[in-house]
């Protein structure tokens, strides 16, 4: 099975997680004071690796341009039908090589998207070349009870190869998630 096949399996139920569809009103409005504060006022936004849209709405919402990008075109039909009152469009694509040219985006999203791409290094290098001057990039990771994923550690390693700097603030509260976690997540803002 490809991964685009994998995620289209999961596309009808991926909102079931409270953080993915962020249905539940705390941890919809925990995302939004994680997020909201970051990314600067009227700002063009990518989010690769959207998924169903539901931080890309978020954003949308709020006032911001927002792209979305995902490999599953079940996640983008999801996606544009969450977002039908707001202004965000969704494309199909690869977030380890995103179809945006370099330097039209004020802020560049990824939730839970890095540690999965083969070459986690190169997609940074894309990711970061699509920031405007003075651009922020906002990563989403963790490493996972199941060994899955890459520590805050490896992430800012990772970072600090293609940016000048690399911020993590550990993302422990149950609002995020909606339940309790026993594992390493995280936010990293580079905003240089």
């Amino acid at each position: 099975m490809t991964t685009r096949e994998f995620w289209d399996r999961h596309a009808a139920t991926f909102d079931d997680e409270p953080d993915h569809g962020l249905r539940d009103p705390r941890v919809r409005d925990a995302w939004a004071r994680l997020l909201l504060p970051l990314v600067p006022a009227a700002s063009s936004v990518v989010d690769l690796g959207c998924g169903t849209g539901s931080l890309s709405v978020l954003l949308a919402e709020a006032g911001h341009d927002v792209h979305g990008l995902d490999l599953s075109e079940q996640m983008m039909k999801a996606a544009r039908a969450k977002a039908s009152d707001v202004s965000a469009s969704f494309t199909t694509g690869d977030a380890a090589h995103p179809p945006y040219p370099k330097a039209s985006f004020d802020v560049v999203l990824a939730r839970h998207v890095l540690w999965a791409l083969p070459d986690p290094a190169a997609a940074l290098q894309e990711w970061a070349s699509l920031l405007k001057p003075d651009g922020v990039l906002l990563l989403v990771e963790g490493r996972w009870s199941t060994g899955a994923g890459l520590t805050a550690a490896q992430t800012s390693e990772l970072v600090l190869g293609v940016r000048a700097e690399a911020v993590v603030t550990p993302l422990t509260s149950e609002d995020l998630w909606g339940r309790r976690i026993e594992d390493e997540r995280y936010l990293l803002v580079s905003r240089r």
